[in-house]
């Protein structure tokens, strides 16, 4: 399992890695656009309401994978125990499933089996669930949490604010909105970019947490191996000193036996 995982992290770190520059570059696109588009125009870009919260849930199906989906499983906890609105959960993987679900948090869907190798296309009902209820004010903001992939050794959980949109204000910084033409206008530029966005977002911690898994997987099977090893070392061990001392005690019975006789 250990070498399993290995050779689907390289993988699965490479598309990672891959993606993230197109999200970045997503997020100052959307943010030229939103420079001159008043927020009321579009509801994805309202600001922050009262109303329910919904959390975006990562976790993976399979277990053997360390303390991933515990670390993330408890900064969830953390996070709804401490939130004062009215919350519901949406969740991305059987572990995160289960654990609401032992918890009693309300459910508002779940997704699971999108496997070792997602596609872009396996997170677009989703990316609608979430879309169509924000815009239908089922929810006032939508957060993702998801494990962010550091390093082949550190996973951490990370939570982002995913709707409404809120660009980031260093993407503005020495960029005038209004040195742009926009055709036919920001507002229609902005209907087109909004769905991509949400979709980028979502499958990016979809990677994510991919690459974490296997990541984790990988160190969490390379350590019981080790441990197995130990284990076996001083059962040896152990079986050794047990079978000579039976030796030196028949030797000695038969010495014993013979110096009688």
């Amino acid at each position: 399992m250990q070498f399993v995982a290995a050779s689907k992290l390289r993988r699965a770190q490479e598309a990672t890695l891959a993606a993230r520059p197109y999200s970045d570059k997503l997020d100052e696109v959307l943010a030229d656009v939103a420079a001159v588009v008043d927020p009321d125009e579009h509801p994805l870009l309202a600001a922050e309401g009262d109303g329910p919260r919904l959390i975006v849930l990562f976790t993976s199906d399979r277990g053997m994978a360390g303390s991933l989906n515990t670390n993330t499983i408890r900064f969830a906890a953390h996070e709804i125990s401490g939130s004062s609105d009215e919350l519901q959960v949406v969740t991305v993987g059987r572990k995160g499933t289960a654990a609401m679900r032992r918890a009693h948090v309300p459910l508002a869907a779940s997704f699971d089996g999108l496997g070792d190798k997602p596609a872009f296309t396996d997170i677009l009902p989703l990316a609608r669930l979430i879309t169509d209820d924000f815009l239908a004010g089922t929810y006032s903001k939508v957060d993702l949490l998801y494990p962010a992939f550091v390093s082949t050794l550190v996973q951490r959980p990370e939570m982002k604010r995913l709707l409404p949109v809120k660009p980031d204000p260093d993407h503005l910084e020495g960029i005038p909105g209004h040195q742009f033409i926009f055709e036919p206008s920001p507002t229609r530029v902005l209907e087109h970019l909004m769905p991509r966005y949400v979709a980028t977002r979502l499958f990016q911690a979809v990677l994510e947490l991919t690459a974490s898994e296997q990541s984790s997987r990988m160190v969490a099977m390379r350590n019981a191996t080790d441990n197995a090893q130990e284990l076996i070392d001083d059962l040896t061990l152990t079986y050794n000193k047990v079978r000579q001392s039976n030796i030196t005690n028949e030797m000695i019975e038969i010495a014993t036996g013979a110096s009688n006789a």
